[in-house]
């Protein structure tokens, strides 16, 4: 029990997911600041950062393998601290570019160290990026962009100071071999075959599993489609409605907030829905997690949030309106991302971490890709056909909980899909 509390500890204070969207409010200062004459110059300091989580389980899943957890953890800390004061120092939009890749790339360290520390950090890549506009705007108002990035320093590094004497390693590999060491009689491999099958086991699980295939492509689409919706918050707020840098920041909060209501419920009704098959003496099946109860009526609210949003900004409704759109958008996301979050670590227990690196990598790309033509998107048909355009997406997505609660048992249970082959490096 000791080892779980330590394990959660660190995903407290864990201000990464919180900095991928944080410059959203302070982008127009900042360009405007070196004198950057490129309109897609504020949407990549936002894309750039999530490239960085893309990238960066290639770099610490092989890590946290080799050396453990904990040296993972750290490493991966103290990185994120120096990148982010060369955030806050930067002179240039090309420095800062830089510095935000490299932030990205070492904060993903607790997407692939394990499923523990999943589970509890799997809440911030939604809460985070609708949270830290909301900070990042009273900042930019009160201060300036740079004191996004000194005031992300001080709380990582407040952090780091505590793992440092708190945290222990819970890598159980890790621990064996340190105890074994001088009478090796265990041993994980040599450091190339341990870094090819942290790097191969997510690829094949992705390639050769149609359950984790499906998963990954719907969850990244579903992803890349909020990312996108993103770029639209600081110009609807500020340009339409004439919202202060401050005001934009606190438009995110409508979505926030829901997005916690949605963790709350989703989970609340996950969990009944197991606890009364168990008291019914029934066998507990992964694909329970995907009840149509729930998974039907939350994957419908992404559609309707998003259209909702589209037309009521078209129309210069109140801006109430418009944020009880983007609440039914974050109600919706953050269910669907739980369900098949859990559902994913239910199927494939031990490989869960193998299972969310490979997740998070596709998310990623995608989430940094998308924002990009964003405003082009926007420019080219407008506000109320563009949302449409995204909520016609989503909701042909819809029946794909649907259809893995169908067939993902048989998939699971096929004998020419060994699971047990995903975590080796030959054919």
């Amino acid at each position: 029990m000791e080892h779980d509390w330590y394990s959660g500890f660190p995903h407290v204070p864990n201000v990464r997911p919180l900095a991928s969207s944080m410059m959203a409010p302070g982008g127009p200062e900042i360009v405007a600041e070196f004198n950057s004459t490129d309109d897609m110059a504020a949407t990549f300091m936002v894309s750039v950062f999530v490239f960085g989580f893309a990238f960066g389980p290639l770099l610490m899943a092989p890590m946290s393998e080799l050396y453990g957890r904990l040296p993972a953890y750290h490493v991966s800390n103290s990185f994120f601290i120096v990148f982010s004061v060369g955030c806050a120092l930067s002179q240039n939009i090309a420095m800062l570019m830089a510095f935000r890749f490299l932030s990205g790339l070492v904060g993903v360290a607790v997407v692939t160290c394990g499923s523990a520390a999943m589970s509890v950090w799997s809440i911030g890549p939604l809460l985070g990026p609708v949270i830290g506009p909301v900070c990042a705007g009273f900042l930019v108002e009160s201060r300036d962009w740079r004191w996004v990035f000194w005031v992300t320093t001080i709380v990582a590094g407040a952090a780091v100071m505590a793992s440092y004497l708190i945290l222990r390693e819970t890598y159980a590999p890790i621990i064996l071999e340190r105890k074994a060491a001088k009478l090796r009689i265990f041993r994980l491999g040599t450091p190339k075959e341990v870094f090819l099958i942290a790097i191969a086991c997510p690829a094949r699980m992705f390639i050769f599993s149609p359950i984790v295939t499906v998963v990954c492509i719907y969850i990244t689409t579903l992803y890349g489609l909020l990312f996108l919706l993103f770029t639209t918050f600081t110009f609807v707020y500020s340009d339409y409605y004439g919202f202060s840098t401050i005001g934009a920041g606190l438009s995110f909060i409508s979505g926030s907030l829901n997005n916690l209501l949605g963790f709350l419920f989703v989970g609340y009704l996950s969990d009944k829905i197991l606890k009364e098959t168990k008291a019914q003496g029934k066998p507990v099946e992964p694909e329970q997690r995907l009840d149509l109860n729930l998974t039907i009526p939350t994957a419908l609210c992404l559609p309707l949030g998003l259209i909702m949003y589209g037309w009521t900004t078209k129309k210069h409704l109140h801006w109430i309106v418009i944020m009880i759109g983007t609440a039914v958008i974050g109600f919706g996301m953050i269910g669907i991302f739980m369900i098949s979050q859990t559902y994913l670590v239910d199927s494939f227990t031990i490989y869960a971490a193998s299972v969310t690196a490979a997740n998070a990598v596709l998310r990623s790309l995608l989430g940094a890709l998308l924002p990009l033509c964003g405003l082009r998107l926007y420019e080219s048909i407008g506000l109320d056909w563009g949302n449409t355009l995204l909520g016609l997406i989503a909701l042909m997505l819809t029946p794909v909980p649907w259809l893995l609660h169908l067939i993902s048992g048989r998939i699971r249970n096929n004998p020419k899909i060994p699971v047990k082959h995903y975590n080796t490096i030959g054919p």
